[in-house]
Parts: structure tokens; C-alpha cells; sequence
């Protein structure tokens, strides 16, 4: 059976997560990092996708980012992949590929679930044991939001600007925000939403996508139809 076709909607954050081969590792060193960033600012600046977040770790990468339209964004993700597979490959003297088939993504529901995505990106490094704290992890944009360096990789969204009328208020407005942490349910949540290809939001955010996008979201209700009585003549 033909894979149903991504679900993307242009103008509309995303949630992205590309995971290794297993057992294979993306990156293994510090040069390995700094190179993928920089061809994906490159990427993202060709086929104009902001990046609002991302995470790079050993085994997978998770970004949030917006496509100006329907194809922006596999066509980042392919060109970042023809630079950096064949540069890692030479640098390891090793063949064949990477990235453990296609990217996944989800669409996400600006009004309640952007900045909860956000912080679960950004938290990612500590939920895998690679750091104690967010801003200890070089390798995401915590940093950035966190004001400790300005990330040449980062759009922000217009969500984090509504934060604070300033730098120093956003900055600790969403620190606070990465502090609190985010709910078991909420990080279950998050993470069944990208791994299955499912919008990330509330029953009317999908609702409102069915409409758009003319395809089923929400799951068929159960049973049979009820029966229409029988009109007596």
C-alpha cells in the first residue's frame, strides 16, 4: 500500500524529527554539528523555511519550523541530506545511508501547543541524559532563546515575540517556561503526534485542517450508522 502523502500546510509551524539508521550515529564530534547547522541555515534560506527551534543529538534532530508552501520543506531536508550525507560518509569512510528513511511531521496548532513544542524540543538533550540542564547543551536553540547567543538558524515566531516587550523579558519569560518543564501527558502527547504524522493540537484545530486539506484527521466514529425510522404511509 502507497504511503499516504505528508500532511503539510504552508504558513503553518511543523514538527520534525529525522532519526539515524539504527545503530548509526548523525554526529559524532563537534565539526559534525557545526556542519550540519550551517548548511541548514543555508537550506532553510534557499527555500525560505523559518526555523523556530531545533535539537541536535547523536542519534536524531528535531526541528519546528514554518514552509512558505507545500514542498518547502522536503526540499530543505533533501538538499541538507546531498551535502551532509556524502561529506559524513567521506569524513568516516563508510557508505550508504544515514537517516533512517523519510522525516516525519506534524503541523502544529499555533494558539495552545507552539511553545509547549518548542520547549519539548529544546528539553530533548536532558531527557536523553546529555546534559543537566537545557542551556548546558550546545547543540539547540535554547541558547538563543534563552539569550545566552544570538543563533543565526533562528526565525523567531511571533508567539515567542508576544512574550515580553523586550529581549531581556522574552529571554526570561521563556526561561521560566523551559523551568516549569512540560507534563507527562503533554510530552506523550507531543511525541505520538510526530511519530504517527498527526496534527498537533485541539479537537477544532483538527477539525478546522479536515476542512482544509479535505483529508480525514479525527478518528471515524465507531459502530454503525442509526437506523432512520420507518415512516408509516
Amino acid at each position: 500500500m502507497a504511503r499516504q502523502p505528508r500532511l503539510i500546510l504552508p504558513k503553518q509551524p511543523h514538527h520534525i524529527l529525522q532519526r539515524a539508521n539504527d545503530p548509526q550515529r548523525i554526529f559524532r564530534d563537534n565539526d559534525d554539528y557545526t556542519t550540519f547547522l550551517g548548511w541548514l541555515k543555508e537550506a532553510a534560506r534557499a527555500y525560505k523555511v523559518a526555523i523556530h527551534a531545533y535539537a541536535l543529538l547523536p542519534t536524531q534532530l528535531q526541528l519546528l519550523a514554518t514552509p512558505p508552501d507545500a514542498d518547502s520543506l522536503a526540499a530543505m531536508m533533501q538538499k541538507v541530506g546531498r551535502l551532509y550525507v556524502p561529506w559524513y560518509n567521506t569524513k568516516y569512510a563508510r557508505a550508504g545511508g544515514l537517516f533512517e528513511g523519510r522525516f516525519r511531521t506534524a503541523v502544529v496548532d499555533t494558539d495552545r501547543h507552539f511553545l509547549m513544542c518548542s520547549r519539548f524540543i529544546e528539553l530533548a538533550p536532558m531527557r536523553e541524559g546529555l546534559a543537566m540542564e537545557a542551556g548546558q547543551y550546545p547543540w539547540s536553540s535554547y541558547p538563543h532563546h534563552a539569550g545566552q547567543r544570538p543563533d543565526p538558524v533562528i526565525t523567531d515566531h511571533a508567539l515567542f515575540w508576544e512574550l515580553g516587550n523586550t529581549p531581556f523579558q522574552r529571554e526570561a519569560a521563556y526561561t521560566e517556561l523551559v523551568q516549569q518543564g512540560i507534563a507527562p501527558d503533554e510530552l506523550a502527547l507531543i511525541a505520538s503526534s510526530v511519530q504517527k504524522g498527526q496534527p498537533l493540537g485541539t479537537q477544532a484545530f483538527k477539525l478546522a485542517l479536515e476542512q482544509k486539506s479535505g483529508r480525514r484527521i479525527l478518528p471515524a466514529k465507531r459502530g454503525r450508522p442509526a437506523k432512520q425510522p420507518v415512516q408509516a404511509d
